[in-house]
This record gives structure tokens, sequence and C-alpha cells, in this order.
């Protein structure tokens, strides 16, 4: 009987959409919300990530729904999440926190969603260090939005870090120069225990996405 109530527990923490024992409710919403703001933008091909672009990222980090009374009332950092690659596999997403820069009164909208697209691993390295500064320690330039990087500009070609911006349903490059990045290391310590640091969860290609994440590791497919 004990073996067949373990057998119960252990089934019961893999089954889908259970969320991690130490995840507050916001930090699987912000799950959540990330997913949501991948699978919208690329609804409008016209309007979304160049494919192309896509393929060749190193990682990708979401903020979803980053306010402007945030960095007022609530602290310095707005939250998301960032996935890289490992031989075309996404890995498991880690929490990053994106500070505000120059940019943050430039924007001119009460919420935004970002998305940053990391191009070479030499970006990957440089945000996985305790905190770097956008435009002085990694270059980041405005992404270009359609069906291909055709259009993009030399500084863009070359930038580590490609940034975008969505506000009131509109999606377009944006210039974060002046922001920082860091990693969240409470939140994933929340979901992955303390002894997860995010360059093991991003980098080490062992760490299995968590059930709770399913929704936005989906989403980083870009299947419809």
């Amino acid at each position: 009987m004990r073996q067949l109530i373990l057998l119960g527990v252990f089934a019961a923490g893999l089954a889908p959409g259970v969320r991690a024992a130490g995840l507050s409710t916001a930090e699987a919403k912000r799950i959540e919300q990330a997913a949501t703001v991948l699978k919208e933008i690329h609804t409008a091909p016209d309007k979304d990530i160049p494919q192309d672009l896509w393929d060749k990222a190193a990682c990708v980090i979401v903020v979803p729904s980053l306010k402007k009374a945030a960095f007022v009332f609530g602290g310095e950092y707005g939250k998301g999440l960032m996935s890289c690659r490992h031989a075309g596999t996404w890995s498991a997403p880690a929490f990053m926190l994106v500070g505000k820069g120059s940019w943050g009164l430039q924007i001119g909208a009460q919420s935004i969603d970002l998305v940053l697209l990391v191009m070479n691993d030499s970006g990957m390295q440089k945000l996985l260090k305790n905190k770097v500064s956008l435009g002085a320690e990694a270059s980041v330039a405005g992404g270009p939005v359609g069906r291909d990087a055709r259009a993009a500009t030399d500084a863009q070609m070359k930038a580590e870090i490609l940034s975008y911006s969505r506000t009131q349903g509109l999606f377009a490059g944006v210039n974060l120069s002046g922001g920082v990045i860091k990693t969240d290391d409470d939140d994933n310590a929340d979901l992955y225990g303390s002894q997860a640091s995010a360059a093991h969860i991003v980098t080490g290609g062992t760490v299995t996405p968590p059930a709770v994440t399913e929704p936005f590791m989906m989403a980083l497919k870009r299947t419809m």
C-alpha cells in the first residue's frame, strides 16, 4: 500500500500543468503570459519576427506586461523568461530581470511586452553574467519586422541582441540601449531549486522543462 501511495505522489508530480512546489501564482502567470505574447505575434506574419532571424537566434527572452508604473512603485525591474538552443532544441526556461533604461519614457505606453533575440553565443554568455548593460557591454538594436530579414540594416545584423516591443497591439523594433539584464535567482530557485543557476538551466542541456513551462516551450516552436 505504501508503494502505491508513493507511486501516486510521483505520478501527480509529473502531471501536465502541475505547478512547481515553490512557484508562486504570479510566477506561473508570467510563464503563461510570455507564451501568449509569442503566440499572438506569430499569428500575423507581416508583423512578426522574421523567421530566418528566429531560426538563427541563440536565445530568446520574453518579458510580458512590463508596466511603466512598476519602475516607480514596484521596483527597478520587469520580469521575463529566457530559453536558449541546444542542437536545435530549446532549453528549459530561466527567469530573467530587465531593468529600465532611457527607453522607459520614450515608449509612451502604460504596458508593453518585450521580446529579445540573442543572436550569438557571445551575447548569451554576457547575459548570463551577474548584470549586463545593454548598448555598453552587449550591443543591441531594434529588430526588423516582417516575413524576412532582408530589410535589416548593417547595424541590426551585427548586433548581439535584437529587441522588439508590443504596445496597444503594435509590434515593432525598439532600442533598449541603457537598460540592464540580469538573472532572476530568486524565481529560478522557486522553479528549479536553490542550486540551479540560470546558466546551468539554459546552457547545461540537462535540465528538463517543468510541466508548468509547457505553454512557453510550445510557443517557442512557433507552431500554429
